[in-house]
């Protein structure tokens, strides 16, 4: 790898990359994302591998593993190019077939495509798939084009190009005022004004100033992943954001604080500070600018209060990760009391788009005032789970609908929550919402950093928000009273009312505690924690007074309050729930109908998730 001094050596070798004769060569990207690699990537691309040593110089084309493709429920996908044909839930026994029909003969394997629900037409090319269309790629934009672990892939992709203009074009000054004029907002969560946050650090006192890029993909977001995929799949985005954004804020040194439960993100984070060093795209005098930038990895514990920055500031300072008053704010008084802008990584990888297309082209995608594209991890019960990255202002429905592929098993949409543990539930009526910052907010909900889990009408929405109360409560620092407090009261209350102990009166002093929490906790946690509990009174109150005055479980979902019975008429006598029974609370014998001891059973579920002939019933 060459070591490039000037923007006319990194020109030039972008150019022979370009004019290279692999650039035009067919290519197979096996999808190397998340969701894939548990199920057999990896021996998919082994598969093509030896099938394509086997074929020898016959067949010319290049192997890549890359990034997340964003379809994880049709794992393993598999994409050849320039095409773009796309094939799903591929298997290592599929790849000879696959190189001898499509890659030497150019036939299409209707079996390995998606099939319209509607005619069952079979879908080959990436634009005709409707989980694609809609989307708007740009920060997942290369994910299906590089091999994530090479640089010459990225850079014949325009990648540093950016930082090339920057460099020898911008002044810090001007590179704030497009980051601006573009409307990016901070796309971890609080949606702050990018170009804000740079200046006020820019404008603050002091020669040491600090980049952190926020890699805590909080813990609680079951389902999020996507600052992963980007760090997994693009990482030099990521250090070509950072570079952006440390020439404009006058800071030599950055950190990318990332969970330790990423290891292939640790991993491919490393071998590109490496590889950027290793070109002179890191370091002292890059391309001869006279500015120089280092890049460190930190490790974050998994705790998620450290995805608020003063927390996170506290851990990376060897201390405890808990939050501390505000102000002074970290663009004043950061890490080890410098100066620190503290940005996510999906913000940092929007930073090369903008400069490369300009700030008035991005500030052209969105709404009013959320502009850009926003990546969503889509998960829950719908058909089509992974990432989408669409527009601003998208509706809910469309994202769910359109792109998702409706409710898995013709189930009926109850609600969808944004914005993880933190965020709110929004019902049906609010199908037709703009995703957007300020639409969510005023519905009760919020942007967070990218999750959308669809409920149908199996979920209990109370068990929904014990359940995130119980993950917030385990997380909270204890640093303050109120959410220390006020999680604890609050999970004890959720607990009593799903267990059929609640009282009327319960409903209102919920709201005083949260009303509380919201108004006297310390940091964003405590704040927002109150948040699924709000948007399920507000919209589902109706099931909280089933739980309470009927003892009843609309959803089926809340065991103490459900009741198991036997249906002799259909009971075959075949043992299956006598055996998985832990309380021994079914008699019977072979061949005659059970019966079911109502003093005995615990509840368990075992005997319904057993029986093949549907003769246990359950009731609320």
């Amino acid at each position: 790898m060459p070591k490039l001094e000037t923007v006319k050596q990194l020109e030039e070798y972008r150019r022979r990359l370009l004019t290279h004769p692999d650039a035009q060569a067919s290519q197979i990207l096996v999808c190397g994302g998340p969701g894939c690699i548990p199920m057999g990537s990896e021996e998919v691309a082994a598969a093509f591998r030896r099938e394509l040593k086997e074929r020898g110089p016959a067949v010319k084309v290049l192997l890549k593993e890359s990034g997340c493709q964003g379809w994880c429920s049709k794992a393993v996908k598999v994409m050849i190019r320039p095409q773009e044909i796309t094939y799903q839930q591929v298997i290592p026994q599929d790849v000879p077939e696959i190189v001898a029909e499509t890659l030497i003969q150019g036939k299409i394997l209707d079996r390995l495509c998606y099939r319209d629900p509607a005619d069952q037409t079979a879908k080959a090319h990436k634009s005709e798939i409707p989980f694609y269309q809609g989307q708007q790629p740009l920060v997942l934009g290369k994910m299906d084009l590089i091999d994530p672990t090479s640089l010459d892939d990225y850079l014949a992709a325009g990648g540093y190009r950016a930082i090339q203009q920057v460099l020898a074009q911008m002044s810090p000054e001007a590179v704030i005022q497009a980051v601006d004029r573009s409307g990016l907002r901070g796309r971890g969560g609080g949606g702050f004004p990018t170009g804000r946050k740079w200046r006020f650090c820019r404008e603050a006192s002091g020669e040491v100033k600090y980049l952190i890029c926020n890699a805590d993909e909080g813990e609680g977001d079951s389902g999020a992943f996507m600052d992963r995929v980007v760090m997994e799949g693009n990482p030099h985005a990521v250090l070509e954001g950072m570079v952006i954004g440390g020439y404009a804020i006058g800071a030599h040194q950055g950190f990318i604080y990332v969970r330790y439960e990423y290891p292939l993100a640790v991993k491919r984070l490393s071998l590109a500070i490496d590889q950027a060093r290793q070109c002179g795209l890191l370091g002292a005098n890059i391309l001869g600018s006279g500015f120089a930038f280092e890049v460190k990895i930190s490790k974050g514990a998994g705790a998620f209060v450290c995805g608020e920055e003063t927390a996170l500031i506290a851990s990376m300072e060897g201390k405890i990760g808990e939050p501390r008053n505000r102000p002074p704010y970290p663009a004043q008084h950061g890490l080890w009391g410098k100066p620190t802008v503290i940005n996510n990584v999906e913000t940092l990888a929007n930073l090369p788009e903008i400069i490369n297309r300009g700030a008035d082209w991005f500030a052209a995608i969105g709404s009013e005032k959320s502009k850009g594209t926003k990546v969503f991890s889509l998960v829950g019960a719908v058909n089509h789970t992974g990432l989408v990255e669409v527009p601003m202002g998208t509706s809910l429905r469309q994202i769910v609908f359109d792109l998702g592929g409706g409710i898995r098993d013709g189930g009926e949409f109850k609600a969808v929550q944004t914005g993880g543990p933190s965020g709110g539930c929004i019902p049906k009526e609010y199908l037709d919402l703009p995703v957007d910052y300020d639409s969510l907010q005023s519905v009760g909900s919020i942007m967070g950093s990218g999750l959308m889990i669809v409920m149908d009408q199996n979920s209990c929405m109370v068990d929904v928000a014990k359940y995130f109360m119980s993950f917030l409560h385990d997380e909270s620092c204890g640093k303050c009273t109120p959410c220390r407090e006020g999680t604890k009261q609050l999970l004890e209350i959720l607990t009593e009312i799903t267990q059929g102990r609640g009282q009327e009166e319960y409903l209102v002093l919920m709201e005083e505690l949260c009303a509380t929490m919201r108004s006297a906790s310390l940091c964003g946690l405590g704040q927002s924690a109150v948040t699924p509990v709000l948007s399920t009174l507000k919209y589902f109150r109706e099931e909280y007074e089933a739980h309470i005055q009927q003892k009843k479980c609309p959803a089926l979902v809340c065991r103490p309050l459900l009741k198991y019975t036997i249906d002799p008429e259909t009971c075959t006598g075949c043992l299956a729930c006598v055996l998985e029974c832990p309380a021994e609370a079914i008699q019977g014998e072979a061949g005659e109908p059970h019966e079911l001891d109502q003093e005995l059973c615990v509840k368990c579920g075992m005997c319904h998730a057993v029986c093949k002939f549907e003769a246990v019933k359950v009731e609320s």
